[in-house]
């Protein structure tokens, strides 16, 4: 028989059949892998569950969100409600109400539905801008890095001709050049920006090239196009995201100083720095004017800065767990 009497027991057990209490405390435990041991961790898990503690963070995430949406979905609703960007509603200035929550502006358009519109081009210069510079900025940074003498020294004495003549200053020349308009912009911010996540990508990669794996991986016979991407760049890009984000709000910051200088957007194209300068002549007698698209401004690149601050946090991986 396969079964055997226990002693002292009416009752009998299959031989090799576990009883429930036994299944149970022979199961691994929850969050493990099938064989008990401890699940596979990896740095963008840990950094996520770090982020989600850090509450300014997660507000900064909820606000570009908000932000985000209300650019993308405006054509669906402000022309229906409140007018067009462009649209002259009235003859004169009208003050906040209902129908108009930020009132409207000297020649009677509708400042909220141009806030909002301008929030369309001072995100797309900020991701543009940002997406050019980091490009340049990682392919130099890793070429002076990784291969160093002539091609270090090269790139690095670039790096610092360009860094040595004032930001802003630097665009103006550069848009008196090309001409204004919002392609001229996002071009000149971004080509203009490289040479700080250069020198962020090359620290990194200095830190990281000198890692056993790195020197097998060449031992293997790996090419350096592969060390590059497989080896380094994965390990070497937590700082660049960070300091990316960060750099989203610096380049809305200077395309709405261009735009208030006349060096940016042209009218009557909505944008945050032509809403500012616009207002600035009324700012005694209608402070709306200039207000409303400055507190776009600030919390807008106030919410870059926090995410970026949260993501230097969240991705350090000296932090640990509480």
């Amino acid at each position: 028989m396969a079964s055997k009497k226990k002693h002292g027991l009416g009752n009998e057990t299959a031989v090799g059949v576990q009883t429930p209490e036994e299944a149970r405390a022979a199961a691994p435990a929850e969050g493990q892998g099938p064989d008990g041991a401890a699940p596979v961790r990896t740095l963008w898990g840990d950094a996520w569950k770090r982020l989600k503690r850090n509450r300014l963070a997660i507000i900064a995430v909820v606000w570009i969100a908000f932000i985000v949406l209300l650019a993308v979905t405006a054509d669906l609703w402000v022309p229906q409600t409140f007018g067009g960007p462009n649209d002259q509603l009235y003859d004169v200035r009208m003050p906040m109400s209902a129908q108009h929550p930020f009132g409207t502006d000297q020649v009677g358009r509708d400042v909220f539905a141009r806030v909002i519109y301008g929030a369309r081009i001072s995100l797309a210069v900020g991701l543009l801008a940002t997406a050019i510079s980091t490009v340049i900025g990682l392919v130099m940074g890793a070429l002076a890095a990784y291969y160093g003498g002539i091609w270090d020294t090269i790139i690095m004495r670039l790096a610092d001709i360009f860094l040595a003549f004032p930001y802003t200053l630097f665009v103006i020349v550069m848009l008196a050049v090309l001409g204004g308009g919002i392609q001229n912009v996002f071009i000149a911010i971004g080509v203009l920006g490289w040479p700080s996540i250069a020198r962020v990508f090359r620290s990194a990669i200095l830190s990281v090239k000198s890692n056993d794996y790195v020197d097998a991986a060449r031992a293997m016979g790996a090419s350096d196009f592969r060390i590059i991407t497989r080896h380094i760049f994965p390990n070497s890009v937590a700082s660049i995201v960070v300091y990316a984000t960060m750099n989203i709000g610096g380049a809305i910051l200077t395309e709405a100083a261009l735009s208030f200088l006349g060096m940016g957007v042209t009218p009557p194209n909505p944008s945050w720095g032509i809403l500012i300068q616009d207002g600035q002549k009324f700012l005694a007698t209608q402070p709306w004017l200039m207000i409303m698209p400055g507190l776009a401004i600030l919390s807008t690149v106030l919410a870059f800065t926090l995410l970026g601050d949260g993501l230097r946090d969240a991705l350090d991986v000296k932090m640990k767990d509480a």
